[in-house]
């Protein structure tokens, strides 16, 4: 019984040692699942960055195959995607919805201006509240969104040429979104 209490504290230890081995070999902690996964894109009722005078809603998102980039000009990992948001744009003509989240008009229209503006509209999401609905982290955030305005994929983090090839391109060549041998 003796040599028994000599072994407690390191069986204790060992346990402790596969548990944190076994908690820090989860999956990626960019894919968070979602709640909104085969849900439509919630409700809102917000103002266009392009025109301050038009109200975009939920509607504005359908009819067609849509990536939804949650980004604001204070994150910094927005600004490393920013480059591969411009080439899906232009070598793939990928369509790409912004929400400017959390952030001041003025610094997302000179941060277009400066950078190049990947996106057909932008949706202002100045107190966050869309974000809440969509269950965002934190900018940047992307949802792949199918035509009737279906949330098929959330990706937490930015999108990079990786993300694009092993990611995002595979569901939209399932959608038939593009011919693999024509690129634009």
């Amino acid at each position: 019984m003796g040599r028994l209490r000599l072994f407690l504290p390191l069986c204790g230890f060992l346990l402790l040692v596969v548990m944190l081995w076994l908690g820090f070999s989860l999956n990626d902690p960019h894919i968070l699942p979602s709640a909104l996964l085969q849900k439509p894109f919630p409700g809102f009722e917000l103002p266009s960055l392009q025109d301050a005078e038009k109200t975009l809603t939920q509607e504005d998102l359908k009819g067609k195959i849509l990536l939804v980039n949650v980004w604001a000009t204070w994150c910094p990992t927005c600004k490393a995607e920013h480059a591969e948001l411009m080439r899906l744009k232009e070598q793939f003509g990928l369509e790409i919805a912004g929400v400017v989240y959390k952030d001041e008009p003025d610094n997302a229209r000179r941060w277009l201006a400066a950078y190049g503006d990947p996106y057909i509209y932008n949706i202002i999401d100045r107190d966050g509240r869309l974000g809440i609905d969509l269950g965002v982290y934190g900018a940047p955030e992307s949802f792949l969104l199918n035509a009737e305005g279906k949330i098929l994929y959330k990706r937490v983090g930015e999108v990079n040429a990786r993300i694009w090839r092993d990611e995002i391109r595979p569901r939209l060549e399932q959608l038939e979104y593009f011919d693999l041998d024509q690129q634009r």
